[in-house]
């Protein structure tokens, strides 16, 4: 198991925990339209750094979006295993070809 599907099976376990006690249930506990603003902000705080060119800021930020990302999705209902899915049968497609196919 990756350390991206450890930390999503961890957030699921928070889902039902005590807000007071946990940043991770007290953010799905928020509904799915707060994660998803939290999610937002970090993504900008990453393109800050990006844009900066501040490898170790990034680098954390990066960090915060995909910890972001995993809680907008089990917000969601959405596992990341359906994700990796899409992503697999992705793979090998061009990107031109895949966003044309979307149409």
């Amino acid at each position: 198991m990756s350390p991206l599907e450890r930390l999503a099976k961890t957030i699921a376990t928070r889902k039902g925990a005590d807000p007071d006690t946990s940043w991770t249930a007290k953010l799905l506990a928020r509904g799915p339209e707060k994660c998803a603003e939290k999610f937002g902000e970090e993504a900008v705080e990453a393109i800050i750094a990006a844009v900066k060119g501040d490898r170790d800021n990034l680098t954390a930020e990066a960090a915060d979006v995909l910890y972001h990302l995993l809680v907008m999705l089990e917000a969601a209902d959405v596992p990341l295993d359906d994700v990796l899915t899409e992503i697999a049968r992705r793979e090998g497609v061009s990107g031109i070809a895949e966003k044309a196919a979307r149409r």
